[in-house]
């Protein structure tokens, strides 16, 4: 933990006003002590160590990674289909549109074709492999659509202050502004520029603070969401509360991003 004079004074009020207006998550606490140290100018490079338990480390960087650690154009989520997932296959006429679930093995059973093992492939190449399935069974120029009615194996969760918060079906281009509307947007009284991303990034603990009024304005990208992500979006304790904000004005330009380290 640091010690009273090791902080700068700008630091002890950024955080002694969160404290105050009772908006004390372990998740937003960790988020907001490191985003004070990187305001105050004296907190570059440094570890906060000991609040809440784990230790939080700014990363140098304008984007939270993928899970694999890529960034910018690499940055890329293609939804593969999986056990128990609802899909719908359109077969151009030469069968009535079926909606089938995937079995536990990664199978769906097709009239023509018979049984067609389809789990770790995208919807295109699941379109591909009952095409050549169909050919096979001398069926000439088969035109197959699979498109995804529900998936049950890729998820994220939106928490937090959003009208309904819960686990959500992920799908490719699923961004931050598009979770929070699938949970039918923030309540009323939520704090928009606490949007936190926790996410595990090549088995590191990541965490990302966002301002959502930023992003609406276009001061920076919409972040793309990936399976398993959390997002929890900063509860406001009322409207007597609404002047206590602290205005964090680096986020209004780029958002924090820091890893999460915890002690053994």
């Amino acid at each position: 933990m640091f010690k009273r004079s090791q902080i700068c004074p700008e630091v002890i009020g950024i955080m002694r006003n969160y404290t105050c207006s009772g908006r004390n998550s372990k998740a937003t606490l960790l988020v907001v002590a490191a985003l004070a140290l990187s305001l105050s100018g004296c907190g570059k490079g440094m570890v906060a160590q000991g609040l809440g338990g784990p230790t939080v480390t700014r990363v140098e960087s304008n984007e939270l990674p993928a899970p694999d650690g890529q960034t910018g154009s690499n940055q890329a989520y293609v939804y593969k289909i999986g056990p128990f997932d609802k899909l719908i296959i359109d077969a151009d006429g030469l069968m009535p549109e079926r909606r089938l679930t995937v079995d536990g093995s990664g199978n769906i059973t097709l009239a023509i074709t018979g049984v067609v093992h389809v789990a770790d492939l995208s919807l295109g190449e699941a379109s591909e492999k009952i095409e050549r399935q169909l050919r096979q069974a001398f069926v000439r120029n088969p035109q197959v659509a699979v498109n995804l009615d529900e998936s049950v194996s890729d998820f994220i969760t939106i928490d937090g202050e959003v009208k309904q918060p819960g686990n959500y079906p992920m799908a490719s281009g699923m961004t931050l502004m598009r979770g929070i509307a699938a949970a039918r947007g923030a309540s009323e009284f939520a704090q928009l520029r606490e949007v936190v991303i926790h996410r595990t990034v090549e088995g590191r603990q990541m965490i990302a603070l966002y301002d959502l009024g930023a992003i609406r304005r276009g001061a920076y990208a919409d972040p793309a969401l990936y399976p398993n992500d959390i997002v929890v979006v900063g509860d406001s304790p009322g409207r007597r509360l609404l002047q206590q904000i602290v205005t964090i004005s680096p986020l209004l330009i780029s958002p924090l991003i820091a890893v999460l380290q915890t002690r053994n």
